[in-house]
């Protein structure tokens, strides 16, 4: 008979993190920071307007273990600051992300932030800052580069960095490399695969893809940002994983949003746990809270997501992707290299938040269009559509 006791333990050590606190560890603590080499105060970096900066570059294995930004500069920075990290002498990145978003928050925004791997202390000192922490472990074997990009306007005066991390003779066996991936629609696409009932979705071509992974590895989460272009509830859509291939149904296939983002019932703007939750919201117009801002997260620290080839996870915008919002997304996981390359990254003037709409709700009037004439999820005033069917038709919409 075959004990799975020992497994057990082990699998309770991974999951606590006081457990293991007490074990001696091999290796040698050092830091790569922006302090002052001559002594003085000036304890920060300058980025020059369009300049890329190489914060680290670390030799030979290791694990980063803790980072830290903080940084003073104009509007949008945190969209128009990118974050590349390259692990063992790869020519293109494993994380690409703006840098607000890779800390756990969208919409070039900042909150108060307390998550198992994500903290953020935000502040209103002479302008919007905030110390920004990441605590996801980041192993390497031959090598770390991290760079930070200024896509700002003018020049960035004050980024304040820590990089904290464990140096090794050599790497343990069998550990994956970190990766982060930002993607965004804006807005998302109606959908092109239509069959007979538009409201029955067996597929997941349509949807709002968070990750699209090859090779062997896991998952470990996601924030998902949406501006409220519609009014009313966008989080109808369902989550979907694709693990090894693609198939119906999916490995894994959620029952709405907020279930999946670990909430119920919508999504409870003041809730934000170490591992599910809510790191930023704007309210919208009331009453239909078009114009709405919300930064969701999810990180899978006990229940990753296991592939061997390749991972693909979407998620609906509105039931059977009958919305159109903007989303924008950062995905982590944990992979062999080398990794499929990521897609070209956009442009700033694609990563900026999307302005406001003036907005004048009526009852039978929203300013956004809707791409047909159905009722769609989450619509605050359905009549519209009613009203919408009879101006495209000359026919109301039947019961």
């Amino acid at each position: 008979m075959v004990s799975f006791i020992p497994r057990i333990n082990v699998l309770i050590k991974e999951t606590c993190m006081l457990e293991n606190i007490a074990f001696l560890r091999e290796g040698l603590s050092r830091r790569v920071s922006s302090f002052d080499r001559t002594g003085r105060n000036k304890d920060c970096l300058t980025i020059k307007k369009d300049e890329e900066i190489v914060l680290a570059d670390l030799k030979g294995a290791g694990v980063i273990r803790h980072i830290w930004f903080t940084i003073m500069a104009g509007e949008n920075y945190l969209r128009r600051m990118v974050l590349r990290i390259y692990w063992d002498g790869m020519e293109y990145p494993s994380v690409e992300a703006p840098i607000g978003d890779f800390f756990g928050i969208g919409h070039a925004r900042l909150a108060p932030l307390n998550t198992a791997v994500f903290s953020i202390s935000s502040s209103d000192f002479y302008g919007p800052k905030a110390g920004m922490n990441c605590y996801w472990p980041m192993p390497f074997s031959e090598g770390a580069k991290i760079v930070v990009t200024n896509e700002c306007d003018g020049e960035v005066p004050a980024f304040y960095y820590y990089i904290d991390y464990d140096a090794l003779d050599k790497l343990p066996a069998n550990m994956g490399r970190f990766h982060a991936w930002w993607n965004r629609n804006n807005p998302c696409s109606p959908p092109k695969h239509i069959g007979k009932d538009p409201d029955v979705n067996l597929s997941d071509k349509d949807n709002y893809l968070i990750a699209d992974i090859r090779g062997r590895g896991h998952y470990v989460g996601c924030n998902l940002s949406i501006h409220n272009l519609y009014g009313g509830w966008w989080g109808e859509g369902d989550d979907m994983f694709m693990v090894d291939g693609e198939k119906w149904p999916p490995d894994l296939h959620g029952t709405g949003s907020e279930d999946y983002f670990g909430h119920a019932w919508g999504m409870q703007p003041q809730n934000a746990f170490i591992y599910n939750g809510v790191s930023y919201y704007k309210k919208g117009t009331d009453p239909a809270q078009i114009n709405e801002r919300i930064t969701v997260y999810r990180y899978h620290i006990n229940d990753p997501v296991i592939f061997y080839k390749s991972l693909r996870l979407s998620i609906e915008h509105g039931h059977a992707n009958d919305r159109c919002d903007d989303y924008a997304s950062t995905a982590y996981w944990y992979q062999q290299l080398p990794h499929k390359r990521f897609p070209r990254f956009p442009d700033v003037e694609k990563r900026l938040p999307r302005p406001d709409a003036p907005v004048i709700v009526q009852a039978t009037s929203l300013p956004f269009p809707i791409t047909d004439g159905r009722p769609h999820s989450g619509m605050p005033f359905p009549q519209y559509n009613l009203v919408l069917q009879k101006k495209r038709t000359g026919k109301r919409r039947k019961k």
